[in-house]
């Protein structure tokens, strides 16, 4: 089969396209054959083993990439399921975390799968698994919006930034995107009552207080982005940053433990989803909004499986609208 592959750590033009070996399914794996896969900058950050602390934690390998095969992110068809899996068989449209998705198949741990949601694309079912939870889980699970509370959602025009936005609205909250003006129509058209161009207004100036904010971008430390937040308003931040970090949202963790022992706003980081915790319920929670016409994936750019470095380095520099998806079948 096709699989881009990357054999060291590096940048987005150090994946290649190759020909690899079939995977097999485990006993409690299924085996999808891909038709869409997502890019996320959690795919960059893997690629180059960034940022390097995280190296030695353990999850992206020390040396060279722990996954031969990159992506995470994928929905398709079940081949086959191993031993002892129940509620798949071949043919069912599935989504979710699935290591190696950059490829024409790939295995998952049924429990990180769900069903398409009925009437939504591939393209468009690719786009849920880590953005989608990770919003949620920055709305609901750490941010705790309630009805009638206002949330300000930073690079709302992003992967995570255009389900936050939704999902915030569905909870009740009145919802101030921070977007490039070329966004300004699309997250209006998400449910944003206001609309600030980040660059020609900052939202940590001091001017509105917010009791939920979501930093999606990580422009600003966190001593500044308390000026945005009510009294006892809550900070999520969601990583951000640039390549060639040292320690990248490590020490965002650290920087916001500080700041909280000496204020009384909460400010809390998220860790975004990825296939190594539990995902199942949140992948649920989801598919359900969508299927009750309350949460719609927003897919900007689309890409060939051969043209996989050129949408990793898209999502990289920081600037894509809503979700890059690779076609893949």
């Amino acid at each position: 089969m096709k699989a881009v592959v990357q054999e060291r750590f590096g940048p987005p033009e150090s994946l290649r396209l190759r020909d690899v070996d079939l995977p097999r399914p485990g006993a409690g794996q299924v085996l999808v054959r891909v038709r869409a896969a997502a890019v996320n900058p959690y795919d960059w950050h893997m690629l180059r083993g960034d940022p390097y602390a995280a190296r030695l934690l353990g999850g992206m390998g020390l040396t060279r990439p722990k996954s031969r095969v990159a992506g995470i992110d994928a929905a398709g068809v079940v081949e086959r399921v191993g031993a002892g899996v129940r509620g798949f068989g071949p043919g069912d449209p599935v989504l979710g975390f699935c290591p190696g998705a950059f490829a024409e198949y790939a295995c998952a741990s049924a429990p990180l799968l769900v069903p398409v949601p009925a009437d939504l694309s591939f393209e468009q079912a690719a786009a849920l698994p880590m953005g989608a939870v990770t919003a949620l889980r920055g709305i609901r699970t750490v941010g705790g919006v309630r009805s009638g509370q206002r949330v300000l959602v930073n690079g709302a025009g992003g992967g995570v930034g255009t389900f936050a936005m939704q999902i915030a609205g569905v909870l009740g909250a009145e919802v101030t995107a921070v977007c490039s003006a070329s966004n300004a129509d699309l997250v209006r058209s998400l449910g944003a009552a206001h609309v600030l161009d980040y660059a020609r207004q900052d939202f940590t100036d001091g001017g509105e207080r917010y009791d939920v904010v979501l930093d999606n971008v990580g422009n600003h430390p966190p001593a500044r982005l308390r000026r945005a937040l009510a009294p006892r308003g809550v900070l999520v931040a969601n990583g951000g940053g640039s390549p060639g970090r040292v320690f990248g949202a490590i020490g965002t963790m650290l920087e916001l433990a500080a700041v909280n022992a000496v204020t009384r706003r909460r400010l809390r980081p998220i860790l975004p989803a990825t296939p190594d915790g539990p995902a199942h319920e949140d992948l649920l929670a989801v598919t359900a909004l969508v299927e009750a016409g309350q949460l719609a994936p927003v897919v900007g750019r689309t890409f060939s499986l051969a043209r996989t470095a050129e949408a990793v380095r898209h999502v990289e520099e920081g600037h894509a609208r809503g979700k890059t998806v690779i076609t893949v079948s």
